[in-house]
């Protein structure tokens, strides 16, 4: 039987280990599916239009050719006005005009893209020109975001259970080691010797059944009263309550014999982890000096692997690079060469907006409380003084 039982164990650990995941990689693996689907959609709509000459580009063309003609007649004359007069032109150039469409729209230019729209990036240099594009490009961001948002909600409970832990455990470290060095051998072992004497005194009997109470209740006309009608009765309770015990695992017997019930059961189990959602971020309570800390040594991480495919960026640029990126501003005055490359760095946009999210989240609730606190000294002042009359 035991043998039997085991392999049965193990399917049950793995199926509540499996329901339990369920609900993260639904949301993962569904945002994936919606960056995927985007790139394929944008890729064809963009990438395969029609390269048109518009009057704004026939105009920059004239000017730049009436500006290199003056250049070469004076070429020491003016020098100052010609650089202001070419940086003035240049400025009022639209960049798609020097792009080719299957080149900035291929797959994986479409994935960046899509990945800084549901992200809230958006660096501004890719953007839909065509008309569709713009108003998928409204749609696509009306459903991305929230997904987004509900995967950095869920993805941050986790996240904030871990920093939550590990932090508790810190704390229970660091109080026992400062608790080893204040206390002396000899106290030490006096409040060692106490503790053992306390729990050695403490016993923990079973309840009696009813043979061996009324066995003992036959000596109490010759001795001493043993047990009294209180102390009998919540002895017959205690054993009752243990006859009582073996009913429930009958019905979890049940539980595990019908299927049908077993699978209700785990699919409202399911049901109430995605209620949950948002709920340990909540408890999250850590101080922020830490939460800036995880932050700085994250961004530093990435700033120093992100120069070994972007050349033009050192640790100082791709700091702040990455610092626009994961607080979503995204101004755009740094923009990337290789963004396929950086595409494999998708993850770690993901776990770094999460962090940010979190200390967000906790430099909100201490700025609430801070002015909880002001509000309420205010009050206070503000409240008038009680008057004593003499009598």
């Amino acid at each position: 039987m035991a043998t039997t039982s085991q392999p049965l164990r193990g399917k049950t650990t793995c199926k509540k280990i499996f329901w339990a995941v369920f609900p993260h990689a639904c949301f993962i693996l569904s945002l994936v599916i919606y960056a995927f689907l985007g790139a394929l959609m944008f890729s064809h709509i963009e990438g395969t239009r029609e390269v048109t000459v518009s009057e704004e580009y026939r105009t920059f063309l004239h000017n730049l050719t009436f500006l290199a003609r003056r250049l070469s007649d004076n070429v020491t004359e003016n020098d100052k006005m010609f650089k202001d007069d070419i940086r003035e032109l240049f400025s009022t150039a639209d960049p798609v005009w020097f792009i080719s469409p299957e080149d900035r729209w291929n797959f994986f230019g479409s994935l960046f893209f899509c990945c800084t729209v549901f992200t809230t990036v958006g660096y501004g240099n890719t953007y839909p020109v065509t008309r569709i594009g713009k108003y998928l490009c409204m749609l696509y961001a009306l459903f991305g975001i929230p997904l987004m948002f509900l995967v950095l909600t869920d993805m941050g409970d986790i996240l904030a259970t871990v920093l939550s832990k590990s932090y508790n455990e810190f704390r229970k470290l660091q109080t026992k080691i400062l608790a080893s060095k204040l206390c002396s051998g000899s106290t030490c072992s006096k409040r060692n010797e106490l503790k053992s004497r306390a729990q050695s005194k403490i016993v923990i009997n079973e309840p009696l059944t009813i043979m061996e109470v009324l066995r003992s209740q036959s000596g109490m006309k010759q001795s001493l009263v043993k047990y009294r009608n209180v102390e009998l009765f919540e002895m017959l309770i205690a054993r009752e309550n243990e006859n009582t015990q073996p009913v429930r695992n009958k019905s979890m017997e049940r539980w595990s014999s019908c299927p049908e019930l077993a699978r209700e059961k785990t699919m409202s189990r399911v049901i109430k982890n995605f209620d949950k959602i948002g709920k340990e971020l909540e408890k999250l309570d850590v101080p922020i000096v830490l939460m800036v800390l995880v932050i700085f040594v994250y961004i530093s991480c990435a700033a120093a692997i992100l120069p070994n495919w972007e050349k033009n960026m050192d640790f100082q640029e791709a700091f702040y690079f990455c610092f626009i990126t994961l607080t979503t501003i995204g101004f755009g005055d740094t923009k990337l060469e290789h963004p396929k490359f950086f595409l494999f760095f998708s993850l770690y946009i993901i776990i770094g907006m999460e962090i940010v999210f979190i200390a967000f989240k906790l430099g909100q609730d201490r700025l609430i409380v801070l002015y909880k606190k002001v509000i309420s000294f205010c009050a206070e002042k503000n409240m008038p003084s009680k008057k004593i009359y003499p009598k």
